[in-house]
């Protein structure tokens, strides 16, 4: 724990700084605690029964080490998944109230919809905001620049349109 801990507390301090930043920052410090890690969880895997609780631990994080040190390849990625569990704390909060959706098309349906809701988030559009416009238009919209009805597009035509 204290390893992790201190790979922990040096993201702390390198909150808010430019994905670039970070990076540099996890080369120089965070690299080294990593490699002492994976070598200390080896060593340590090595001298336990594989009925062990913990090695079970250990072997779930060695199967996917190298999805757990990508955050030192970039400083974009968190070392932390939390971010992701907590855009899907809605959906795993709302399943009761979505029986409606039935079989599996109406999943199909719910599914494309939070796709699209979590585009527009990720694209600062208000999701309510796009979905009524394009609704309104999509009908009357050339099937061939349905591209420009995408949130990341649509954003830019509003501002092109109010600064008109």
């Amino acid at each position: 724990m204290k390893r992790i801990d201190a790979l922990f507390e040096i993201e702390r301090e390198i909150n808010g700084l430019s994905a670039a930043e970070r990076q540099i920052v996890r080369a120089e410090r965070s690299a080294p605690l990593v490699a002492e890690l994976e070598a200390w969880l080896r060593a340590e895997r090595a001298r336990l029964s594989r009925h062990a609780p913990v090695a079970k631990a250990m072997d779930y994080l060695l199967k996917r080490w190298d999805g757990f040190i990508r955050f030192l390849e970039d400083g974009r990625i968190c070392l932390t998944n939390n971010s992701a569990e907590r855009a899907m704390r809605g959906v795993a909060l709302g399943r009761r109230s979505w029986l409606f959706a039935g079989p599996d098309r109406g999943g199909e349906r719910a599914a494309v919809m939070f796709t699209l809701i979590m585009t527009c988030r990720l694209s600062n559009v208000d999701p309510q905001a796009w979905l009524a416009d394009v609704l309104a238009r999509i009908a009357d919209h050339p099937a061939q620049r349905l591209d420009e009805l995408m949130p990341w597009n649509w954003k830019k035509n509003q501002a092109q349109t109010l600064a008109a």
